[in-house]
């Protein structure tokens, strides 16, 4: 194996606030887990004991987390910023 070669693990992804925002409405338990930067088997353990920082919804055997309650755990407005207007005519 090349020494050059990184893994995931060596590099996590980077979890920026658009990036939580494009999860859609919900995500699982693992993901938010790699948002806040916890072990996966860390994550679940809180999650079956009511403990994590967020709201945690069981749909039959899952847990699922709204993105808005992660947002608003990590102190970001829910709604993104409006966009920018435009310049003024001249």
């Amino acid at each position: 194996m090349d020494s050059t070669a990184s893994t995931a693990a060596e590099h996590p992804q980077v979890w920026t606030i658009e990036r939580i925002r494009a999860l859609g409405a919900v995500t699982d338990v693992g993901t938010v887990g790699e948002i806040f930067g916890m072990s996966r088997s860390s994550v679940y353990e809180l999650a079956r004991r009511d403990r994590l920082p967020v709201p945690v919804l069981r749909v039959g055997s899952r847990y699922r987390v709204s993105v808005p309650a992660i947002l608003t755990a990590l102190g970001v407005p829910s709604d993104p910023p409006p966009p920018p207007l435009p310049p003024p005519a001249t």
